[in-house]
């Protein structure tokens, strides 16, 4: 098979993988209302035991989420502020939506954390209902420091974790503890209200407690294993001195812990997932099959260092043409998770679906019916305009014909004009989900 058939039939096999996660249709799947009895999940609920229903969230799929809570509750949603990325809006009726900055925060998400305080502050009682929708970036979207915490300490130590290579339940951890609304806080908050959180994961092993920064749910990080995050990238002496004072402080046990697992102000939070990396690796195996390809899904779960898993997945093309396992061809091999990249103190532009595309590229070359994609499900790839990237058997030698060495751009985490060049890029625009990543090994027909 060409090259330019093999990419025909990714992109179909990734538009169904988004279309299987597209947030507006898992909330409305989730949600049922006959009367005053909703059913959320499999749980029912009886309205007319409250007086006011509320929404508050942070999230990339924040939009189209809250679209959906509007039109399956209608006039019974009184009110709702939700803040979202910059670009991710649309249009709603009842609930407000603010935009912010993501992956560092910026001032705009201070205001709008400090607005969903607010509206708990003014709604929370017995016969409020508060809704909560979380998705991937609500961790830098909604913003609310912690006492002697500055918004610019929190933007460094973001830039710090982000550079450093640790992974998100590492970097969330942090974030729980330098703030008044994550790691349970909001739940807080928001008692004696009941919360329904409707989450759409980004985090491997879908973990409540990382999506988001766990928000509506009882934290089990420590202020000590929160060192030891620190400690083991050597950045502890490198972030705000106010940051590595408030941890010390709570190591010393100055300052409570954040909200644990069984606390009673964290007794009537219902959490719900309603959309994950699974079923969009689900959907691209059903896609992939009515292809004409056979699929196997590796895994929903695998972390690590990008150039790593990306020589694993190229490994597993060679196996599939030399030996015809796992499987033979034509196949389709999909997993999903999201891996790490150390920068370093200088980088060029990219992002970790891009390096993984270009580190594959370089174990593939030569090879004839091959082609790798990776992209991240919300359409954004590390600070860039593109979601990801293709690679196939001459990817290394048409870079060449350009001069364009892939091994100098990989040493320099400088993926995107390599492979703008080769206009090997995945452009979706923003998707309004995300999932974490998606990658397929696709090996056609000989």
């Amino acid at each position: 098979m060409s090259s330019q058939a093999l990419r025909q039939d990714a992109d179909r096999i990734l538009e169904a993988s988004l279309k299987a996660v597209d947030p507006y249709a898992a909330v409305a799947a989730a949600l049922s209302l006959d009367g005053d009895r909703l059913r959320v999940g499999g749980r029912v609920w009886d309205l007319s035991a409250f007086d006011r229903v509320v929404a508050v969230g942070a999230g990339k799929a924040g939009a189209p989420m809250a679209q959906a809570l509007e039109d399956v509750l209608g006039a019974r949603l009184n009110a709702g502020r939700v803040v979202v990325k910059d670009g991710h809006t649309a249009p709603t009726r009842v609930v407000e939506l603010m935009e912010a900055s993501h992956p560092v925060p910026d001032q705009r998400g201070v205001a709008a954390g400090q607005r969903l305080a607010e509206l708990l502050v003014k709604e929370a009682g017995p016969r409020t209902l508060v809704f909560c929708l979380l998705s991937g970036g609500g961790s830098a979207l909604m913003v609310s420091p912690a006492p002697g915490i500055s918004l610019a300490d929190k933007q460094q130590t973001t830039r710090l974790l982000l550079a450093c290579g640790a992974d998100i339940g590492e970097i969330n951890a942090i974030r729980k503890h330098l703030s008044q609304l994550k790691g349970g806080n909001l739940a807080r908050l928001a008692h004696p209200s009941p919360v329904i959180s409707l989450i759409v994961s980004d985090v491997v092993g879908d973990r409540l407690d990382v999506i988001a920064s766990g928000p509506t749910v009882g934290d089990q990080s420590t202020w000590q294993e929160v060192v030891d995050i620190l400690d083991r990238y050597r950045i502890r002496e490198e972030i705000p001195a106010s940051v590595r004072q408030r941890l010390e402080a709570g190591l010393r046990g100055e300052i409570p812990d954040t909200p644990k697992p069984g606390q009673k102000d964290l007794a009537g939070v219902t959490n719900l997932v309603v959309a994950s990396n699974f079923q969009a690796l689900v959907a691209a195996a059903t896609q992939a099959k009515a292809l004409g390809y056979t699929p196997l899904i590796l895994s929903s779960s695998i972390e690590g260092e990008t150039k790593d898993v990306a020589r694993l997945h190229a490994a597993l093309a060679q196996e599939v043409l030399r030996s015809g396992h796992p499987l033979p061809p034509p196949c389709c091999l999909i997993s999903g998770g999201e891996t790490t990249v150390n920068l370093g103190q200088e980088f060029g532009q990219g992002g970790r679906n891009q390096e993984f595309v270009l580190a594959a590229a370089a174990d593939i070359a030569g090879l004839e019916g091959v082609l790798i994609l990776s992209a991240g499900t919300d359409g954004t790839d590390g600070p860039t305009d593109a979601a990801g990237g293709y690679c196939d058997g001459t990817t290394i030698a048409r870079g060449l014909a350009r001069g364009l060495k892939a091994a100098d751009h990989l040493a320099r985490h400088d993926a995107y004009p390599f492979l703008a060049a080769l206009k090997d890029l995945i452009i979706t625009g923003p998707t309004r989900t995300n999932v974490m990543d998606v990658r397929f090994v696709l090996v056609g027909k000989r």
